[in-house]
């Protein structure tokens, strides 16, 4: 994929969405170790980052961006700071924007969703 000013735009708006400084992330791969959530993604924590990186921004079409919990595993062990769960929630209210959702609830394995609502709620509520 070739990188031009629309990638980069892209990459710009979910900085500032996010607070996030993306090109940061070094791609180790922790986050994507951590992450309890990531059998059900079709792209890794890892690779969120990475499309964000070169401003792609099909990645808001991702199933991955809804499934994550919010639990902050990714962001406690990242080496370099990101909180990908910031990230997430940008890539959320892009998507919510262009009034588009990209999961089926009923995809989602019934034995994951009551540790999505927990963890979710409580993000919420605690701040």
């Amino acid at each position: 994929m070739q990188i031009d000013e629309k990638n980069v735009n892209f990459l710009k708006k979910v900085e500032e969405l996010s607070g996030e400084k993306i090109t940061l992330c070094e791609q180790c791969g922790i986050c994507t170790t951590s992450c309890p959530m990531v059998d059900e993604m079709d792209f890794t924590p890892a690779g969120i980052m990475r499309a964000v990186q070169i401003g792609d921004e099909t990645i808001i079409e991702s199933k991955a961006i809804w499934v994550c919990a919010s639990c902050f595993s990714c962001t406690v062990r990242c080496p370099r700071g990101i909180d990908l769960s910031k990230v997430t929630e940008a890539l959320r209210q892009l998507t919510l924007r262009k009034n588009v959702d990209h999961i089926d609830l009923k995809e989602v394995k019934k034995e994951k969703l009551p540790a999505i609502a927990v963890v979710s709620a409580l993000r919420k509520f605690t701040g």
